[in-house]
């Protein structure tokens, strides 16, 4: 069971937060024709450039921006950068990027790291003009990496309560330090089934997610936190009877056996309900929807099968 559900995780290593375009999108929207449209006219990219704002000091010339220009359309990854549009008062200018990938694409988020790593930082050196990536493309890559950032601090917080409030209810070190293992191992392989199914592309047809693309940045984090809950729960039911037989008989393996046997129907009942509900909505049409969906219900699956009927009884 336990190499089973490492192997079922062992996607995750290859996990990247991003936000899925309109790409992913069913043919029957109109958001996705339009999409597919300016893709086959205009390259990939054109669904969502990067937008760089220049500051511009009060002596610059429109060399300076010619050259800015030049170096974005030498730039690698780069399918076309525009002629820079002045502001009425000449103090500020803008100039559109077009990346050869989707928005979606890590190519994309790439070619956005080295253009402000790299590429900004060389051809402004020795002036005062100032620029600045922005767009709809660009915020949302800001966005997950700040929630990546924050992702391992959030999940320490949330395993850590769980930890303390475990180790309160049971008076042991050794039952939260079990109960977090297991909820992280279950946890593990929904995102691993994740990242197979909606990043790697399996059964994009049958389930229609629209092919690979990046797992929603914020989907994780609360994925997590929903699953820790419900995991914890089955948890606590299952420990507090077996604890409970153990002060009544003090067998350790006919507590396990009695507790799991009283236990086990009202698990699965509660388990197969919300497994319906979750996979119910992998039927909708939006791709994060059916991430919500299915991550939850694989996760319970595991949890009251695998986890809960085997790992922790054993």
């Amino acid at each position: 069971a336990l190499v089973l559900l490492l192997v079922m995780a062992a996607p995750v290593l290859d996990m990247r937060l991003g936000f899925s375009d309109a790409g992913n999108n069913p043919e029957s929207l109109h958001s996705r024709r339009a999409y597919d449209l300016l893709a086959r006219g205009f390259g990939p990219g054109f669904n969502g450039p990067f937008v760089v704002a220049v500051e511009l000091p009060p002596d610059s010339d429109d060399a300076t921006l010619t050259r800015l220009t030049e170096v974005f359309s030498a730039t690698e990854g780069v399918a076309f950068a525009s002629p820079a549009r002045m502001s009425p008062n000449g103090d500020a200018a803008v100039i559109s990027v077009v990346p050869v990938g989707s928005p979606q694409d890590e190519s994309t988020a790439q070619l956005l790291d080295r253009l402000r790593e790299h590429v900004i930082p060389e051809a402004t050196a020795g002036t005062e003009v100032r620029a600045y990536v922005g767009g709809i493309t660009a915020t949302f890559g800001d966005l997950g990496d700040r929630i990546a950032s924050r992702l391992p601090l959030f999940l320490a917080i949330v395993i850590g309560l769980s930890f303390v409030l475990i180790m309160v209810v049971f008076r042991s070190i050794a039952v939260p330090i079990k109960a977090a293992a297991m909820n992280l191992l279950s946890i593990g392989a929904a995102y691993g089934v994740l990242v197979a199914i909606f990043q790697w592309g399996w059964l994009s047809g049958p389930l229609g997610t629209g092919g690979p693309g990046p797992i929603e940045s914020f989907l994780p984090m609360m994925l997590f936190a929903v699953l820790f809950g419900l995991s914890m729960d089955y948890e606590v039911f299952l420990v507090s009877r077996i604890h409970e037989e153990y002060l009544r008989t003090k067998d350790n393996a006919v507590s396990v056996a009695r507790g799991l046997a009283s236990t086990a129907s009202v698990i699965s009942a509660a388990a197969t309900i919300m497994i319906v509900v979750f996979l119910s909505f992998v039927m909708n049409d939006q791709r994060v929807v059916k991430e919500f969906g299915l991550g939850l219900a694989v996760a319970i699956l595991v949890d009251a099968t695998v986890v809960r009927l085997l790992l922790v009884p054993a």
